[in-house]
């Protein structure tokens, strides 16, 4: 079976056009081939698929196995993948995800994908459709009990659920301790991806992300829109912000007039292999 790994910002995931190929548990061959060992070495596995009311579908599988809703860095990824592939000549592309339909904008320089922008719609703030089970809603500061620690949270979906935090400095603080912690936390039913924020300026913050399923990544598209949805929502930030992560650079508007999210950044080929097992 034939696959590509690709990169946004570092998050990196093995794809499969199942256009041509067919997978038939893609659960267990998640966890196969995101091993770093004995696999290919991914976050997760993305499969893309037909659809029948947009241009493509994406699947997308943690680490673990489990299936997520949906992923941003994915998302661009799989932009410069249909199109510098051939599988359309579009520069404006539908997605299906599970966490809803995403419209896609290709930035093409001489034939070739520089940056895609991904309108992730709108964020969703009511509690109990993220979800989190808190007694008020929207959940925006809210103090959260993770150990000894006091931390508070603001919560957002961005078609996968998000909880961010605000923290003085994030390459000292213990992300895989809290991050742990908090995704499993009984609040978040469907557990949770877990933000730690730092504020450079108005219009600059820095983040790391514990994510659902898959642990610390260099990188997460839909956590950085949430992360920015978060900062406006206490006052922190204007309403478009550069994100550093460690793995690259995203850049997100929360636009005021139709309350969507709009995120643009890179996307990266690595390799195509062939999976024998």
């Amino acid at each position: 079976m034939r696959f590509t790994k690709m990169e946004g910002c570092g998050n990196d995931y093995i794809y499969i056009n199942c256009l041509e190929e067919t997978v038939a548990a893609p659960e267990k061959l998640a966890v196969a081939m995101s091993e770093r060992h004995f696999g290919v070495g991914a976050d997760g596995l993305v499969l893309i698929l037909p659809s029948k009311t947009a241009d493509f579908r994406m699947r997308m599988f943690n680490l673990d196995g489990s299936e997520g809703e949906m992923c941003g860095n994915a998302v661009r990824c799989i932009g410069k993948y249909v199109y510098e592939r051939k599988l359309t000549e579009k520069k404006e592309i539908t997605l299906e995800t599970g966490g809803g339909l995403r419209h896609l904008t290709l930035n093409i320089k001489n034939g070739l994908v520089q940056t895609v922008g991904v309108d992730m719609g709108e964020p969703v703030l009511t509690a109990e459709k993220i979800p989190v089970l808190h007694e008020t809603s929207p959940v925006i500061g809210k103090n959260i009990a993770v150990g000894e620690k006091q931390l508070s949270f603001t919560c957002v979906s961005m078609g996968n659920p998000h909880a961010v935090t605000f923290v003085e400095d994030t390459e000292t603080f213990p992300v895989e301790k809290y991050g742990k912690a908090v995704e499993a936390n009984p609040l978040f039913p469907k557990k949770t991806n877990v933000e730690f924020v730092q504020i450079l300026s108005r219009n600059h913050i820095k983040m790391r992300v514990w994510e659902r399923g898959s642990g610390e990544t260099l990188a997460c598209g839909t956590g950085a829109c949430a992360s920015v949805v978060a900062a406006i929502l206490n006052g922190f930030c204007d309403r478009e912000v550069k994100i550093s992560l460690l793995g690259g650079e995203l850049t997100v508007m929360w636009r005021e007039g139709d309350n969507g999210v709009f995120m643009t950044g890179p996307a990266a080929f690595s390799f195509d292999g062939v999976w024998l097992r």
